[in-house]
C-alpha cells in the first residue's frame, strides 16, 4: 500500500500547520485564563468558538468525516492532519470540529442514522451548535469487551425503555451535550455479538441523571465537557430513536471505534513531536559545566 501523501493532503497538512502555529498555539494561555475565570463551568470556552469560526472560514472543518457531509477525505488523508492537531490537543481538534466524542457520534449518525435522526442531531453536531456523549462503559463489567454491556434497552409498545448505569461518558458534563448515544442489550439471549443495540437518548429525557464528574489521572477535563457517571432510570424514548436495527450495536461500535483509534494514535504522535520539539528548544538554551547541553 502506498502511504505517500497526494497533492491535496500535502496542501491540507501545510494549511493546518499554519493555523496551529499562528492561531492555536498562541491561544493556549487564553484558554487557561478563561478556565481560571470560570472554574465551575463545563461549557466550551469563548476562545474555542473564536478559533472555530476562523477554522471553518478557512475550510478546516469536519475533516474527519468522509463523504458529502464532511471534507471528503479518506482516513489515510486525514491521519496526518490529526497528527498536526496533536500539537495542541485541547484546542486544535475542537477548533476543526474534529474532537471526540462528537467525531465518533457523527460517524455513527452519518453511516447508520435515519434521515430524521440526521436532521435532528447530525446537522447541529456538524455545525458545532451542540455537543454529544457516547455511553458505553459501565462500572460493573469489563466494558472494553462490548459484549459484556449490561444496560437494558427494552421494547415497550412504540417506545424503548433504557435502564442501566454508565460512566466515563466523555463530554456529558457539558450542558450543551444535548444527545447521548447509549449502548445496551435488547436481547440477552441472542448470539453474543447480536445482543446489543444503540439508541439516541436526549439529555433532558426524564430518568436521565448525571451522577458526578470523574477524573483521569487527576484531571477533570472540564474544557471539553469532562467525563460523567450517568444513571438511566427507566428512560423512555420513541422506538424511532434506535440506530440501525436491534442487534446491530456491536457492529456499529466497531465501525465507530475503528477510525477513532487512528485519529487518537495520530494525535498522540503529534503530542510526542511537540514534546520533543520543546525538549530540543530547552536543551539549546541551557548551559551546564561551562558548555551548552
Amino acid at each position: 500500500m502506498d502511504f505517500s501523501f497526494d497533492e491535496q493532503t500535502t496542501a491540507l497538512i501545510a494549511k493546518a500547520r499554519r493555523f496551529v502555529d499562528e492561531r492555536v498555539l498562541p491561544a493556549e494561555p487564553v484558554l487557561d485564563a478563561q478556565l481560571a475565570q470560570s472554574p465551575e463551568e463545563w461549557t466550551v470556552r469563548p476562545i474555542v468558538r473564536d478559533l472555530q469560526r476562523e477554522a471553518r472560514a478557512q475550510g478546516l472543518w469536519n475533516l474527519f468525516l468522509p463523504g458529502a457531509h464532511g471534507a471528503g477525505l479518506t482516513n489515510l488523508q486525514y491521519a496526518p492532519v490529526a497528527e498536526v492537531t496533536g500539537w495542541s490537543t485541547r484546542l486544535a481538534p475542537p477548533a476543526f470540529n474534529c474532537a471526540a466524542p462528537d467525531t465518533g457520534n457523527m460517524e455513527v449518525l452519518n453511516d447508520f442514522g435515519t434521515p430524521e435522526q440526521k436532521d435532528a442531531w447530525l446537522r447541529p453536531l456538524l455545525d458545532a451548535e451542540i455537543r454529544s456523549a457516547f455511553c458505553m462503559t459501565e462500572p460493573d463489567v469489563a466494558s472494553s469487551d462490548a459484549t459484556n454491556i449490561a444496560t437494558r434497552i427494552r421494547r415497550d409498545g412504540g417506545d424503548y425503555v433504557v435502564s442501566g448505569r454508565k460512566w466515563w461518558s466523555t463530554g456529558a458534563m457539558n450542558p450543551d451535550a444535548k444527545i447521548f448515544i447509549v449502548m445496551g442489550k435488547t436481547d440477552p439471549d441472542a448470539d453474543r455479538h447480536r445482543q446489543q443495540s444503540m439508541i439516541l437518548v436526549p439529555r433532558d429525557t426524564p430518568g436521565v441523571r448525571i451522577v458526578r464528574p470523574l477524573t483521569v489521572f487527576g484531571y477533570d477535563d472540564r474544557d471539553h465537557g469532562g467525563h460523567a457517571e450517568i444513571v438511566f432510570d427507566d428512560v423512555r424514548v420513541p422506538a424511532a430513536n434506535l440506530i440501525g436495527g436491534e442487534g446491530d450495536g456491536f457492529a456499529i461500535a466497531q465501525a465507530r471505534l475503528g477510525p477513532g483509534r487512528i485519529h487518537h494514535c495520530m494525535r498522540a504522535l503529534g503530542t510526542g513531536e511537540r514534546a520533543l520539539a520543546l525538549m530540543i528548544e530547552l536543551a539549546g538554551d541551557r548551559h551546564a559545566f561551562g558548555s551548552p547541553l
